[in-house]
């Protein structure tokens, strides 16, 4: 029986939220809501009283804590003082509750590699006293705007088969009416969640306007407002949010102004200036459009990645001979699939929005769909290559041990949703290998040690593979040597830093054996498969076609 988790108060673990960090907080009681509600309160007397401003943060996760420190860290251009009192509202489950009282010490709840993002949050809430926090949904009614970052995903019902799902916008719908049951007419509501294309106009108008009319305010039009995030993970994290273009609109007149200065005095619209367009349909299908180009542009590659490991070409040298051209210079290798939170599912919102929102019956959608498909499933190739590589020295799949350098989708992030090498990890372990992983940016990978439960219960994808249970026991190794010692193939799955230098004599060495090297992201250069093989090893690569040449050239040379 698995012991409970108790904190100093004595509640058992289904009344507390454990923190990354082991803390262990109590969920809030009954009694504490007025107490709470009071507290909200009198900080917000005193900080209009300062001529600032409410803003409430719906959502402090991945994106939320950094708007809302960027919003709580502006400045008046003209007399260098806050303009804002920013409320980070997170309600008060056993997943998420341990975010609040972090966010009150001035300790961020999300991990990052940009140093900017712990800094900011401190200051704002421990020295410019522009920043809290709280659980209760009482806070939207001191609102003058509300920036809404709750969670809009796509859930896919099949693997390979992106049509086969649906977007799930119940947390966003039940964030909405009760934003329309507690906020005042005049509040300025910002929906920066990506959302299916309408969602602002079919969805969110017609929950608060409903709403209002049960309030008696029959002739108030709510203030909705759309203008999506292009966070990036990694060292410019913040910069991601502050400083780059942004694109807003609003669903009135009154509602495109308000959103138009409210970004005007947070961001750096001097340098990176807004794009105003007219209907928030407008600016939801621009988040759509740009990730399905961008991950289209990656699908694209997958065939031609096939193609050049078929017949002798190095895919990576002729991308970079493409580069040289200015009009091609954005085209990129995927690696074994494309990763992240929003390429893998956007283009999904987008065909789910045409059919559920809009009604349309006929299929318009062809290029956006496949691409997703193709972009997952991509991690399956590199399965295979580590399959035949171990086949040429002698060895199957199901008695290896196979060690994974890179959890995360990005080079040099932490940032594991949706990587490739997860289907990497879940095929493998399908097949009976023995699974190690590394990650110098990533302590826990918690899509395979919360999988029942992460990234919510039923999702995650475990369910598309069998003989997953044991996953939830793999721990990231510490260190490179461990993590190698006894291994009979490493799978190069993301081009961090600390992997590109890696000598093949080194890596042998931690293995104690000639092993299986697969590369998955062009991070071996012809020395370096040159040499593996002269060790003993055996190499493949996606996209690399002309590694048999090396192969052959280094038998004749060690007759």
């Amino acid at each position: 029986m698995r012991k409970k988790v108790i904190n100093s108060s004595g509640f058992p673990e289904k009344f507390t939220s454990v923190s990354p960090d082991g803390e262990v907080f109590a969920l809030p009681q009954e009694s504490d809501y007025k107490k709470e509600n009071n507290r909200l309160k009198k900080l917000v007397k005193e900080q209009r009283l300062k001529g600032r401003e409410i803003v409430v943060v719906m959502g402090v996760g991945f994106v939320g804590a950094v708007m809302a420190g960027v919003v709580a860290d502006a400045e008046d251009k003209k007399s260098g003082k806050p303009k804002y009192f920013v409320i980070g509202m997170q309600r008060p489950s056993t997943r998420s509750f341990w975010k609040i009282p972090y966010m009150n010490r001035g300790i961020s709840p999300v991990e990052a590699e940009d140093p900017e993002v712990a800094p900011m949050i401190a200051r704002c809430v421990n020295e410019k006293k522009t920043l809290a926090a709280t659980f209760t949904y009482d806070v939207l009614s001191l609102a003058d705007v509300i920036v809404v970052d709750v969670q809009c995903d796509y859930h896919k019902e099949t693997f390979g088969d992106c049509r086969e799902g649906y977007a799930d916008i119940a947390a966003l719908e039940d964030s909405l009416k009760v934003i329309g049951d507690k906020i005042d007419p005049d509040c300025l509501i910002l929906i920066e969640t990506t959302v299916p294309p309408g969602t602002t106009e079919y969805v969110a108008y017609p929950i608060i306007k409903k709403a209002f009319e049960k309030r008696g305010l029959k002739d108030a039009e709510p203030l909705l407002s759309h203008s999506f995030e292009r966070v990036m993970p990694g060292r410019n994290y913040v910069a991601s949010v502050r400083d780059f273009w942004r694109v807003c609109s609003g669903i009135n007149e009154t509602a495109r102004e308000r959103v138009t200065k409210f970004l005007t005095n947070v961001l750096n619209v001097e340098k990176f200036p807004l794009t105003v367009l007219e209907k928030p349909i407008e600016s939801e299908t621009c988040k759509i459009v740009e990730n399905s180009y961008r991950a289209t542009l990656l699908a694209f590659i997958d065939e031609w990645s096939v193609f050049a490991e078929r017949n002798g070409v190095d895919l990576t040298k002729v991308i970079e001979a493409i580069k040289v051209r200015p009009t091609h210079s954005n085209i990129l290798f995927p690696g074994p699939g494309i990763g992240g939170y929003c390429l893998p599912k956007d283009g999904g919102l987008g065909v789910w929005a045409y059919q559920t929102l809009m009604g349309f019956e006929d299929d318009i959608f062809k290029i956006t769909p496949l691409a997703i498909d193709i972009n997952d499933t991509r991690s399956l190739r590199a399965v295979q290559l580590a399959r035949d590589a171990l086949r040429n020295m002698g060895k199957i799949v199901a008695a290896s041990k196979v060690t994974v350098l890179g959890a995360s989708y990005r080079q040099d992030v932490g940032d594991t949703r949706y990587s490739g090498s997860e289907i990497i990890v879940r095929k493998l372990t399908e097949m009976g290998a023995e699974i190690r992983a590394h990650d110098p940016y990533v302590k826990h990978w918690w899509e395979l040690e919360k999988q029942d439960t992460y990234p919510a219960p039923g999702h995650s994808w475990a369910r598309f593979f069998r003989n997953q249970e044991n996953l939830t026991e793999l721990r990231m190794s510490k260190s490179l040597p461990g993590a190698l010692e006894g291994s009979d193939a490493v799978i190069l799955a993301v081009r961090h830093k600390d992997y590109l230098s890696l000598a093949p004599d080194d890596v042998v060495k931690m293995a104690g054996k000639p092993l299986a090297v697969i590369d998955c992201f062009g991070i071996l250069n012809d020395d370096d498969i040159r040499r593996y093989f002269e060790l003993g090893c055996e190499v493949k690569g996606l996209g690399r076609g002309h590694i048999q040449r090396i192969k052959e050239k280094a038998k004749k040379q060690g007759r």
